[in-house]
């Protein structure tokens, strides 16, 4: 039998127990007896979750040819993945797309070491990282009885919740609600706020550059600030003071759950009353109390005779009236509290998913000037200094080549995660249930046999004949998901995006500083972990 920490623990606690019960203050003996049971039944289910669980696991995985890490108590790979990554950002890195060592190192070496299908452990669970198209197909394509949303903390939950976490029946009502307010058609109601914050946005800019011409400027922060006001807009029609506290709440919760990535995972530890997590009780607390406050005003201004607003909350609230009407029940439609679980993730993924690629396509236009000629070429041609409208957006072809393009290379969510119900067979192995799937889109994008041995090269024409023709193979290029579960979001990101780097590109062009260093770092999403120093010139 195989030694275990946790058997050393239960013995020296049942030795305790002992020595407490034969003490002066000794309890009955039936008292005795009930807590020694209650001892060691919690003994042997730590034993089970923290030791023989992932060894069998592991056994299960290694008996089928799949090769991995081996588990280290409690902790798995987590200590030596935070050791690689911290040794990855203390060199200093070129100027240069191939960043999956800096990126994932952990998951890079393994798959140099142990192959393109191979397993991790994060904590006590394993985690398979899947790499080969038709595996990768089958996984975002399983119905909702093999597969489950995995999240990496459990504190997740207060960021994305709503749609993204739910399962079956539940998910597919919520999806269902959700989909009208997400139609392109819909979208071109918010033009006008997508407009009014570009214009913000430049005009800022051109403040910045004054009679100069030019000017340095990290446009990182200036576009996470050009995405909250985007959100605030075009999502709530909120004020922006109203829109910046609920951000505010999201990043500090963001930042806590990253912090909670680090410090492994005990079953029920994110109910617990420490100071991270009653932080978070009470941020989250604050930014469901703002939301419920638009809902409400909303609908006493609908009762009142008033139209819903052309944003996503009104188109939310419409299509979930909508729905009650059409079935007579109220089941049909979601509660407030629903409906605020679905507004919370349009605030962190929808400012976080486009501020990264307006951010890394400007960086990345800095560093490739000639196709940032030829963007602004195409933008000047199709809408001269006026500004864009819906119908020019949609035949933005070299723009939106760069921004697939850059999608490809700096994805702004790097891996998805997949939990297994049950065992399952994908390609020849069969899996056991409870350990985790990985599928690293930036693995996968930056993969040579599907892409070429450029494939760490920018080269937007890829793109020309469309995202079918780019690769290989079509699934090799996600960067909102894919199956049931691609990002509802997505129309909506790359609308605001084509918006803002065409108003851009109208009034400025844009060089690296001298001050910019080259940093991909993984903060919950890609982000360039100094900042995104470049030199603004005036047209």
């Amino acid at each position: 039998m195989e030694a275990s920490p946790f058997l050393i623990v239960a013995r020296q606690l049942s030795m305790g127990l002992s020595a407490w019960v034969d003490s002066p203050w000794r309890l009955g003996s039936a008292a005795a007896a009930v807590a020694t049971l209650l001892l060691a039944a919690a003994a042997a289910a730590l034993l089970h979750w923290a030791w023989w669980s992932p060894r069998r696991l592991e056994r299960a995985l290694r008996a089928q040819g799949l090769r991995g890490t081996p588990y280290r108590f409690l902790r798995g790979d987590i200590t030596e993945d935070a050791r690689l990554r911290l040794e990855a950002r203390s060199k200093p890195m070129p100027l240069s797309h191939d960043i999956i060592p800096r990126v994932v190192p952990l998951l890079h070496r393994a798959m140099n070491e142990f192959g393109r299908t191979s397993f991790t452990w994060f904590g006590t669970v394993p985690r398979v990282t899947i790499t080969d198209p038709e595996m990768v197909r089958e996984i975002l394509s399983k119905k909702f009885d093999h597969f489950a949303r995995a999240n990496l903390s459990p504190l997740g939950r207060w960021l994305a919740s709503g749609v993204l976490s739910y399962e079956g029946e539940k998910w597919a009502k919520h999806r269902r609600i959700l989909n009208p307010a997400f139609h392109a058609e819909k979208l071109k109601r918010m033009l006008p706020a997508f407009s009014a914050c570009c214009s913000d946005l430049v005009a800022r800019w051109a403040n910045f550059v004054g009679p100069e011409g030019s000017c340095e400027l990290d446009v990182w922060p200036e576009l996470q600030g050009f995405a909250r006001d985007v959100i605030s807009r075009a999502a709530f029609g909120s004020s922006f003071e109203e829109g910046s506290r609920i951000f505010k709440h999201q990043a500090e919760i963001a930042s806590l759950i990253f912090q909670s990535l680090g410090s492994g995972y005990l079953p029920g530890h994110s109910f617990l009353p420490t100071p991270r997590n009653r932080k978070v009780f009470a941020l989250d607390r604050e930014v469901r109390s703002i939301i419920r406050g638009m809902i409400k005003k909303r609908e006493q201004a609908i009762k009142m005779g008033g139209e819903s607003k052309d944003d996503l909350l009104g188109l939310l609230m419409e299509s979930n009236m909508k729905e009650y009407q059409e079935h007579g029940n109220k089941k049909a439609r979601l509660t407030t509290e629903e409906v605020i679980e679905e507004c919370k993730p349009f605030y962190f993924a929808g400012q976080e998913t486009t501020s990264v690629l307006l951010t890394w396509t400007m960086v990345v236009l800095s560093m490739h000037p000639n196709w940032q000629v030829r963007a602004r070429e195409e933008v000047l041609q199709v809408f001269g200094k006026d500004k864009p409208d819906f119908k020019g957006l949609s035949h933005l072809k070299i723009v939106t080549m760069i921004l697939y393009e850059v999608l490809r290379l700096y994805p702004p969510v790097i891996l998805l995660q997949r939990k297994a119900h049950d065992k399952i067979k994908i390609g020849k192995i069969t899996y056991p249930p409870g350990l985790f799937f990985a599928v690293p889109m930036i693995l996968i994008h930056h993969d040579q046999e599907l892409w070429g041995k450029d494939a760490s090269e920018f080269k937007p024409e890829r793109f020309s004949e469309g995202i079918a023709k780019a690769s290989k193979d079509q699934v090799a290029f996600f960067p909102f998901s894919g199956g049931p579960r691609i990002c509802i979001g997505q129309n909506f990101a790359l609308l605001e995006a084509k918006m803002a780097l065409s108003m851009i590109l109208q009034s400025f062009s844009f060089e690296l500083s001298p001050s910019y260093t080259h940093s991909p770092h993984i903060r919950i999403t890609l982000q360039p972990e100094h900042g995104a120093q470049l030199r603004l010139h005036k047209l």
